[in-house]
């Protein structure tokens, strides 16, 4: 094999190719980027059996072949190679890389070894790759970082008809949004779910943010279930999790008549600053009244903490205990000036029901996107 490349373009290639493999793995072979070459190109790839990743580039073929190499070294390697065309050269078992007065000789690894790239052939539809990357940060915080449970540790995608449903939850919290659907070759089929590790789909999100269009496939061949994800001749591929997805939805209230609507950055500094003189998992006390609301925390007999900021009560006064790593979250997630807190109710008297998030553009008129986000409150502290 024999091929000239373009550094900042070889460099990019093989940083994607890399961003998805594990930082360890019992099988050394699947910590490799394959390389090949033909007429039309470069192509470099990734797998560990459970995620794949594939891009194809401009390059300037002497002599096709392919090669399989350290990912990690090469992506180290690439990314500081001077300002110079990248030549590479293949001898015997080794791996010639020359750039400028740079060259690098590397050991090559068995590519008949390497397990084959899967392939989609299934259906697939299309989302605006900037609403998708903004759906995916919004709603995968909420997912479940505990391998214990492995189905809470992705995120649920729900085609219906037009629209994409995303959908995440930890037990303590759900998140939920709905985008644009182009139905594709499905043409308005069965609905669909897939359940996308969310590591996997945060990448995929920030890679792909400005892209134009996703090209979204779901394929099922031997018994394995895939999801893929292209764009810019890039493509992702990953194992769906199996199992049943809980049933969060049916949480959301339908109507609430007791709100509060706040101003999103003044209630983010405000929590941060209370929460400061409070122990690890500690939640804060939050109490709205018509006249406002008042955050306080009781860290220990040396430390307490209270701030009172406005806030537009519609309906009952109430008290809740909100864990603050999990509110600032779902505010973060929000992205909008005013945000609207939706109380509910249970039956136990001490334990509110959960409280649901929305975006609000200004005091009175809510936010334009589908965004929830649904926190459930902590027993209250008397």
């Amino acid at each position: 094999m024999r091929f000239s490349v373009n550094r900042d373009v070889f460099s990019e290639a093989v940083s994607f190719a890399v961003k998805l493999l594990p930082q360890r793995t019992t099988l050394p072979i699947l910590s490799g980027v394959l390389i090949e070459t033909n007429d039309t190109g470069l192509t470099l790839s990734s797998f560990d059996y459970e995620v794949s990743a594939q891009t194809k580039i401009v390059a300037e073929i002497e002599e096709s072949g392919s090669i399989l190499v350290s990912g990690r070294l090469l992506a180290d390697i690439a990314s500081r190679l001077p300002n110079a065309p990248v030549q590479f050269a293949t001898e015997d078992n080794r791996i010639l890389v020359t750039c400028g007065s740079a060259s690098f000789t590397l050991l090559s690894m068995p590519v008949e070894e390497y397990p084959s790239i899967p392939e989609i052939s299934g259906q697939s539809g299309l989302v605006p790759a900037d609403e998708f990357s903004a759906a995916v940060a919004q709603v995968a915080v909420a997912a479940s970082r505990d391998d214990v449970t492995p189905v809470i540790t992705g995120v649920q995608l729900e085609v219906a008809e037009n629209h994409l449903g995303l959908v995440a939850t930890d037990r303590y919290r759900v998140a939920v949004r709905e985008i644009d659907w182009d139905s594709g070759e499905i043409g308005g089929g069965d609905p669909i779910t897939a359940l996308v590790p969310a590591r996997t789909l945060q990448e995929v999100g920030k890679t792909f943010g400005h892209s134009g269009n996703i090209s979204v496939a779901f394929t099922s061949k031997d018994d394995r279930e895939l999801i893929a994800f292209s764009a810019d001749n890039k493509t992702v591929t990953s194992l769906l999790i199996k199992g049943t997805f809980p049933p969060v939805r049916r949480l959301f209230p339908e109507t609430t008549e007791n709100y509060a609507v706040i101003n999103t950055g003044e209630l983010i500094e405000a929590v941060r600053r209370v929460s400061l003189v409070l122990e690890r998992e500690a939640a804060l006390r939050f109490t709205f009244t018509i006249e406002g609301l008042v955050m306080e925390a009781v860290g220990s007999e040396q430390a307490q903490a209270s701030e009172k900021i406005d806030a537009l009560l519609t309906g009952e006064d109430i008290v809740l205990s909100l864990k603050p790593a999990f509110l600032i979250d779902g505010l973060n997630a929000v992205r909008s000036e005013f945000v609207r807190f939706s109380f509910t109710k249970s039956e136990n008297t001490n334990k509110p029901g959960p409280m649901l998030i929305t975006a609000q553009s200004s005091k009175d008129q809510p936010g334009a996107d589908s965004y929830k986000y649904l926190l459930q409150p902590n027993l209250l502290l008397r």
